[in-house]
């Protein structure tokens, strides 16, 4: 189910009032996409941070605006970096029939039997491209890796049917393994140094 979030045309785009809007605690937006005219909107910065964690960066948003409502997504965000705040947002109308590319967070759940036994675990690929239509994108992908042992791993092969999306990686691709742990480098034993040796060496 969609979250909802309450917005505000912004008909002035004067650079002054553009920096009003983020004095006043909200962020200059663009809402554009499917069946809709690019329309400069005003958002509550807290609210936009606040559904983006909880819902994640895939979530659909019903974002009001007046009498109008848009399904979207948050396409794109820019930021201060040295101010750590929202500066400007970009809001995707998505077509709820049809199905988008998106790049889904893994999450990797237990302690793998290997990396208890010394193993290295290792996680090559931390996002999963894939296709779906805007009600089926998960929030995360879970894997356990409990039962991992070393030189175990999972493949994007691995994942479980039944899902209500496209899987567009590689199926050999690897998103997670244990892999032997690293022997400690030999220590270098100085030959030991003997008058006999000395000898020879001067003759030498």
């Amino acid at each position: 189910m969609a979250v909802k979030l309450q917005a505000k045309n912004r008909e002035n785009l004067k650079t002054s009032n553009t920096r009003a809007v983020r004095i006043a605690g909200e962020v200059p937006a663009i809402i554009y996409g499917y069946n809709v005219e690019p329309k400069p909107v005003a958002v509550d910065s807290m609210e936009l941070l606040k559904t983006v964690r909880d819902e994640g960066k895939n979530a659909i948003i019903t974002l009001k605006v007046d009498d109008d409502s848009f399904d979207v997504m948050l396409h794109e965000y820019q930021t201060d970096p040295l101010k750590d705040e929202l500066v400007h947002a970009d809001f995707y109308v998505v077509n709820m029939s049809e199905a988008i590319d998106v790049q889904v967070p893994i999450v990797l759940e237990g302690e793998a039997e290997g990396a208890k036994a010394g193993g290295v675990l290792q996680q090559p690929l931390y996002e999963l491209s894939l296709r779906a239509k805007p009600n089926d994108i998960p929030e995360q992908i879970s894997i356990d890796v409990s039962n991992l042992d070393i030189g175990d791993s999972i493949l994007v092969s691995d994942l479980k049917d039944g899902r209500n999306y496209e899987i567009l990686e590689d199926e050999n691709t690897t998103i997670v393994s244990v892999l032997v742990p690293d022997k400690e480098p030999e220590e270098t034993v100085e030959p030991e140094v003997t008058e006999e040796n000395k000898e020879n060496d001067s003759e030498e």
